[in-house]
């Protein structure tokens, strides 16, 4: 969270504590040179050191001062499969500012091999996970600054059509889960 400072804190192995969201910053023995390789990781034990991998750290949303990441609306997308048997291909997600049917919201853009029986179910189960993992999100959604998540679901292949028309389509490139501007979200609205 103080990443984007202009002279964030620097944490050896001794200080970390576990299930925070860290940096990850390659550096020289002395630590004189830093390097940061752009993935977010959190500590799951300390003794021994082991540790999950929990996002990227261009990929966020805070459009609203929600401070969304990677491994939130991944735990929530599961969250909602698990509960309403909805089969997800790929999603993403963006800021919708300018909302015309209200509030301002987060849009998913969700691809499925199988859609849930009921969509207002998925898409409150969804909204329900974020604001357990992100209490800045749930302070928005009960003040009523924001409304609940919009669930728009794509057609087949509208995921690897933007990796292929960004020359991106690969093994080494993945889909952004999430972003803080509508670029992908634009392109994904102009063709369905």
């Amino acid at each position: 969270d103080r990443y984007f400072e202009e002279n964030p804190p620097r944490y050896c192995l001794d200080e970390v504590k576990t299930g925070v969201n860290y940096a990850l910053i390659l550096s020289s023995n002395a630590g004189l040179w830093g390097y940061s390789i752009g993935d977010t990781v959190k500590f799951t034990s300390v003794n021994p050191y082991r540790l999950e991998v929990t996002g990227r750290l261009n990929q966020f949303t805070s459009a609203f001062g929600e401070h969304v990441i990677g491994e939130e609306v991944e735990n929530a997308m599961n969250h909602a499969v698990k509960h309403t048997g909805a089969v997800v291909r790929e999603f993403t997600l963006a800021p919708l500012i300018n909302n015309p049917d209200g509030l301002p919201c987060h849009q998913w853009f969700v691809e499925f091999k199988k859609q849930p029986e009921n969509m207002e179910e998925f898409a409150k189960k969804i909204d329900e996970a974020i604001q357990e993992y992100n209490i800045y999100y749930a302070d928005l959604i009960r003040s009523k600054i924001l409304r609940p998540a919009m669930i728009i679901p794509v057609p087949k292949d509208t995921f690897n059509n933007y990796m292929k028309a960004n020359d991106k389509l690969g093994g080494q490139n993945k889909i952004p889960h999430l972003s803080n501007d509508r670029s992908f979200a634009d392109w994904i609205m102009s063709r369905i």
